[in-house]
């Protein structure tokens, strides 16, 4: 499994149009030929900012299905009017992960995503397997995974729902102190950068 995660910056005052014109084409076509793993727009961070999160078996199916889409005249939307700077992303989940979450855990979502040395992909992911359940306990991780083909290397990313943003002040403060998170097995000075951003989810995104 991977997850292509395409990250649009739009014009001001344009998120909602463009979530509009983007609903509309997904629900009446796209859907029904590749379904949305998430689908956020930012609240805090880069502003009028849009993250579509996609999965597919592999990079042939990814292909075929965009193949597929577009020869269909269900896609693209009609969003190119909206759009600023384009990115697109490849990940592989850590592979104790299962699939994306769904369903409402929301409606608050942090996306962190950091810059690792080189070599250090591997250590970390021992030290997340080792320390995630007892953290899911707290609140669940909605997925977490490292770059693989496409966009920066080294590193990795993990998005997280809340129910608001006191209870994630909550969640994170009693992780810390019960020494549940972050975790320990990880390799010491693994990490170069860190960065977060604050998202809430469309109406059409199956995670809530």
């Amino acid at each position: 499994m991977i997850y292509e995660i395409r990250t649009y910056r739009l014009k001001p005052r344009t998120v909602p149009d463009f979530l509009d014109a983007f609903g509309e084409a997904y629900e009446n076509g796209r859907k029904q030929i590749s379904p949305l793993a998430a689908f956020f727009y930012s609240e805090i961070g880069p502003l009028n900012e849009v993250m579509h999160i996609w999965p597919y078996a592999n990079l042939a199916e990814r292909d075929a299905v965009r193949t597929e889409s577009v020869s269909s005249g269900v896609w693209p939307p009609k969003i190119k009017d909206f759009i600023h700077h384009m990115k697109s992303e490849i990940f592989t989940p850590f592979p104790f992960m299962d699939d994306f979450l769904s369903g409402a855990h929301g409606p608050l979502f942090e996306y962190r995503e950091y810059t690792v040395n080189y070599g250090t992909i591997p250590g970390i992911i021992k030290g997340w397997e080792e320390a995630l359940p007892a953290r899911n306990e707290l609140s669940p991780c909605a997925m977490v995974m490292y770059s693989d083909v496409a966009g920066d290397l080294n590193k990795y990313v993990h998005i997280w729902p809340y129910k608001s943003y006191e209870h994630r002040m909550e969640v994170r403060a009693k992780g810390v102190s019960t020494g549940v998170w972050p975790p320990k097995g990880s390799p010491k000075g693994a990490i170069i950068t860190q960065d977060n951003k604050l998202l809430h989810a469309a109406p059409f995104s199956p995670l809530q």
